[in-house]
């Protein structure tokens, strides 16, 4: 996938997003303002159902209060009797004591030819005696129409009633209004911009993984590109040599020796290394799919480092390569694969001597401390920079050496020495500075 795909997945991503946010917004302003016309119509029949309430409970308290009054053949003038306090609370003043059975009876006539059928409560005031007397809350249902509640908590007058201490009344409290009134104002509260937050921060947050793993995988391919052109690189290299080689044996005559054995060993030396670039990535593959199970025995490690040493010097890997071994561990020998663990050496051995512009210094510690085992290689080497150090362990990664471009390698040198390390239940750290050099320090459990 280039760079161009990439970039055009993401325009059209990023044009998706907003698209379905603005279709979002709109269409959430759209349902709030048919939301806003609906409660707007609701006040209004809210409002005029509490006017027609209000209108046929007065009549019905005046009309109880006539029953009263011709009871007791009291003549008094009715006017301003009836009192609302607010909208699900009555008062209405009488002249005399009243017995509360009476009185539950009248209302309950009352409201139900009204056609006022709403759950009510009544309390009626004596000043003679200073006391006051509750009912039960009386219940409205279309089968048993208006009956006494079981409940006795429902008996509890509302604390926004207040008491007179003059005259004879009683009060009517409404409870059903008041809750049908907040329940109203509560469902108008919330706000449905929050699912638009919401969701456009799912979406946003899919989109962003999205396009994480699309450039990850953008970097893997280049990764891999890289790889593949470096392999062809290196497997050409010797195969080409070996052809020419082979071509100049049969053109030499069988009487010059001494260039035939040279073309022989410089076939037999390309031979070797294109045979050590396979088996590397074949081990890379292996230990990919975990074929590889470690050989683990004793290995003398000082041994091991000497015999590295040597190598290297008589190899001739560099000129003015020079090498120091500081062997401080107390302890000479490890248990580990002794093969896999050469090679994790040889590796870092190689790197180091790769990647130095001018003649190698490496300088090889070892230590112990408890139950773990210590080895630091430090070399004066071109060094890593901090954002690349993250990525080196990772499998085809190469570090960008600048001009020096012959530097020839897969990119699973390091991959593979970190894989090892950690088979052994080690860990491997690193630490650079550019120009200066680098230091890999690996730690075994004993």
């Amino acid at each position: 996938m280039n760079r161009k795909t990439v970039s055009a997945v993401i325009i059209l991503g990023v044009i998706s997003v907003i698209s379905i946010l603005l279709v979002q917004i709109v269409w959430i302003k759209q349902t709030a303002s048919m939301q806003e016309v609906k409660i707007a119509i609701q006040e209004k029949e809210d409002s005029l159902n509490i006017i027609h309430f209000s209108e046929q409970t007065h009549i019905a308290l005046r009309n109880v209060l006539k029953d009263l009054s011709s009871v007791k053949e009291d003549s008094s003038d009715l006017y301003g009797a009836v009192k609302q306090i607010n909208s699900n609370y009555f008062s209405v003043d009488i002249n005399e004591e009243l017995h509360p059975y009476y009185l539950e009876n009248l209302l309950k006539r009352e409201f139900y030819d009204q056609n006022v059928h709403q759950n009510f409560q009544y309390g009626i005031y004596d000043c003679f005696t200073d006391s006051i007397v509750f009912g039960n809350l009386i219940r409205y249902t279309e089968e048993e129409q208006f009956r006494q509640s079981s409940d006795s908590l429902t008996a509890i007058t509302s604390e926004s009633m207040k008491w007179k201490k003059d005259g004879h009344y009683f009060t009517v409290y409404f409870p059903g209004i008041d809750s049908e009134m907040n329940s109203d104002q509560n469902t108008s509260n919330y706000s449905p911009y929050t699912f638009v937050f919401i969701i456009g921060a799912l979406v946003l947050l899919f989109f962003g993984y999205t396009v994480m793993i699309i450039l990850k995988q953008k970097k893997l391919s280049e990764v891999k590109n890289d790889f593949i052109n470096n392999m062809t690189h290196e497997l050409k290299t010797p195969i080409s040599t070996i052809g020419l080689s082979s071509e100049m044996i049969l053109r030499t005559s069988p009487d010059e020796r001494e260039k035939i054995e040279k073309y022989a060993h410089i076939i037999f030396k390309e031979n070797k290394r294109l045979e050590n670039q396979v088996e590397r990535v074949l081990n890379i593959a292996k230990l990919d799919k975990n074929k590889i199970a470690l050989s683990k025995e004793i290995l003398n490690i000082n041994e091991l480092l000497d015999e590295v040493k040597d190598n290297l010097y008589f190899s001739q890997k560099a000129k003015g390569l020079n090498i120091i071994l500081n062997k401080n561990a107390p302890i000479e020998s490890i248990i580990v694969d002794p093969v896999h663990f050469s090679n994790v050496v040889y590796n870092l051995l190689d790197n180091a001597i790769k990647y130095c512009d001018k003649e190698p210094f490496i300088t090889i510690k070892t230590h112990s401390e408890k139950r773990y085992f210590f080895m630091e290689f430090q070399d004066n080497g071109i060094g890593i920079k901090r954002e690349d150090t993250k990525m080196i362990f990772d499998k085809f990664y190469r570090v960008p050496t600048g001009n020096l471009h012959d530097v020839k390698g897969f990119g699973l040198g390091l991959y593979y020495v970190k894989l090892i390390i950690e088979e052994h239940k080690g860990t491997i750290q690193v630490k650079s500075i550019p120009g200066k050099g680098t230091t890999f320090s690996i730690r075994l459990p004993l």
